[in-house]
Parts: structure tokens; sequence; C-alpha cells
């Protein structure tokens, strides 16, 4: 009987809610009515434009009226001689920035639980969050200047060098300059999920014997396991999700082999070139790439959890 309780309980409780919800029926509809219109009009109705991809898009005809030319803007576009250029190239700048800006904010989080001075924290917590609220413009404009040929970078090591156009040096740019912005900002949540920390977990920790290092890995990355398993699923999610902007402004003509992405091929043969229904192939094959991507991490993550889902 005492296993069943809970059971019994759980039910009680989910068929008042269904009571409540019908009785107050009017409430939810005039509270959820514009989320939905909102979600329905600006997120589900726009997915009609993936047709683009599968027709010769005139738009005088529109989407309906242009002809259909099936799944020839794919084969153009997996049998370009560039097509490896621009996946390996999105694939690097992802996973390069996944594997070093990922453990960067946690690594952060830890840190700042350890000053126990809550004024310099404080301090500190500012200086790391400001680069965040930079635009991604204006972060790019910056890093044009310091890397210029007059630039402080040049001025400190005496050479005269445009990094910019060095190809090689392309994403070690890009996601220095990821990581200095977002680092920060990314590290919150984790700082509020460690200052949940038992206390009496830590002290013990403490008496026992284990020093900083122990009391890390065995006290405070249990209590954010959970945050970094969820983050980093949305992270992995996000792998060919590079937008165009960061990619576009640091682009040079020099660099272009290593800058140019799906993204940015998106926009200029889209946007600028006008041919809408190759892009919008170019568009849907990279989001295609993305899921899989993202169930594959989420079954992984999943295997490692000893086969317990999220």
């Amino acid at each position: 009987m005492k296993v069943g309780k809970p059971t019994v309980n759980g039910k009680r409780m989910a068929r008042q809610k269904l009571l409540y919800i019908k009785k107050n029926w009017q409430l939810y509809i005039f509270f959820l009515l514009p989320a939905l219109l909102i979600t329905i009009i600006f997120r589900y109705l726009p997915m009609g434009g993936i047709l683009i991809a599968f027709k010769d898009f005139n738009v005088r005809l529109g989407i309906l009226g242009s002809d259909w030319v099936g799944l020839e803007y794919f084969k153009r576009f997996l049998s370009s001689p560039d097509f490896m250029g621009y996946l390996l190239n999105t694939l690097k700048l992802s996973l390069y920035g996944l594997l070093w800006g990922f453990p960067v904010p946690i690594i952060l989080a830890l840190l700042l639980n350890r000053i126990r001075s809550v004024g310099i924290k404080k301090k500190i917590q500012l200086l790391i969050y400001a680069p965040n609220f930079i635009s991604v413009i204006v972060l790019c404009g910056m890093v044009r200047m310091f890397l210029s040929p007059i630039g402080p970078l040049n001025q400190i090591l005496g050479t005269n060098t445009n990094w910019m156009t060095m190809p090689e040096a392309f994403r070690t740019i890009y996601i220095a300059s990821g990581i200095w912005q977002t680092a920060g900002w990314s590290s919150i949540m984790y700082t509020a999920a460690l200052s949940n920390v038992s206390k009496e977990l830590e002290e013990a920790a403490t008496i026992d014997g284990a020093n900083i290092l122990q009391q890390i890995w065995y006290v405070e990355i249990p209590a954010i396991k959970n945050i970094i398993v969820i983050q980093f699923i949305l992270s992995a999610g996000n792998i060919m999700s590079i937008g165009f902007e960061k990619a576009y402004a640091l682009q040079t003509s020099m660099n272009l082999p290593a800058s140019e992405i799906i993204a940015t091929y998106v926009y200029k043969i889209g946007l600028l070139n006008g041919d809408y229904g190759y892009s919008t192939a170019v568009g849907l094959f990279n989001s295609v790439i993305n899921v899989i991507l993202l169930i594959l991490v989420n079954w992984f993550v999943s295997k490692l959890n000893d086969g317990e889902g999220l």
C-alpha cells in the first residue's frame, strides 16, 4: 500500500488539474492565444518557404506558381567543387569553438566560487560580463583595429603583420574573440548553481583533508553536472548554426579559404546574387545536418548517463 500511495496521489492531482482547466478554459485561451498566434505566424508559417528549395523560384509567380525542380539544387550543391571546403570550414569553426569555448565558462564559475570577498567578486563579474553587451559588428571592428599592421598587437611584437589576411590565423581570431565576448555571460548559470552547493559537504570535504582540486571534482562539479550536460547538448545542437554576421564581418578576400562558411555562402548566393531557390536548398541542407548532429549528441550523452535520457 505504501508503494501505491504516490501513484494514487499523483492521479488525484492530475485529475484535479484537468478539472480546473476545464472549469477555467476561457482564462487559459485568453492568456495562451497571443503566444500561440505569435508562434504560428513567426515560427510555423515561414516554414512554408522551405518549398523554395525544391522550386525554380520566381518572385512574380510566387512559391506555388514557380516550376518544380525537385532535388536539383541539392545535387548542384553536393557536386560543387567548393562543397567540402564550406562544410569543413563550418565544422572546424564550430567544433574548435565548442572544444575550446565550452569549458571556459565552467572554469570561470568554479574560480568565482572560490572568491569569498563579495565586493571583489562583483567587480570581477562586471568585467567578464561586460563584453557580452558589445554588438558583433563593433567587436569585429575592435578585432580588425587591434590586429591591423599598425595595431597594438604588432606594436607589442614589433612587426607589421596584417593578421586578418592570413587564412591560418582566422579560426584562432574567430574563436578567441568569441570566448572573450561570451564566456563571462555563459558562466552565470554555473555560478548560480554553485551557490546552492551544500555547505555541509564543503565543510566535510575540508575536514577530511581534501584539497581545492578534490573539492571541485567531488563536490562542486557533481552539483552542476546536469546543467553542464544540458548546455553541452544545446551547444552541440548549434554546431552548424554559425551566424554569418561575425564570419562575414571578419572576412577578407585573402582569408576566404578559411572564412567562407555555409552561412556566408547562403547570404551571398541568396541575397546578393538573388538565387533564392539554391540558397534555400543550401540552408535546408545545413539545418538537416544540424538536427542529425543534435540527435547523435543527445544519444551519446544518454549512453554516458547509463541510458537515462534528459
